[in-house]
């Protein structure tokens, strides 16, 4: 992952598209209440696998699913902000779980 990520990162132009990425996080509460309101009404599946000790992203934001989405499923992995990289073959199998569980 690291090689694939360094890859994309150093093409030209990608250091300004991830900075607006980063910059426009700022504007995401603002959605919120719109969010929040889908989920409430649809009730949509949710899986929510977060890193415990992800500083970025941290578990309170996976729990505040369940606000919403009583029935989300949340699973903390003893990982940091690059779960996915570290655990890959654990979320997938979660992931597949999920899927068959809820039949999608």
């Amino acid at each position: 992952h690291y090689t694939l990520d360094l890859y994309y990162m150093s093409r030209e132009g990608e250091d300004e598209i991830q900075s607006d990425l980063i910059y426009d996080y700022r504007t995401n509460v603002a959605f919120y209440p719109t969010f929040q309101k889908y989920l409430r009404t649809y009730q949509p599946p949710l899986l929510a696998i977060w890193g415990k000790d992800d500083v970025s992203f941290i578990p309170a934001g996976a729990k505040a699913f369940q606000k919403d989405l009583p029935n989300a499923v949340i699973r903390l992995l003893d990982a940091g902000h690059f779960a996915l990289e570290t655990h890959s073959r654990e979320i997938g199998n979660k992931i597949l779980q999920f899927l068959a569980k809820e039949n999608i």
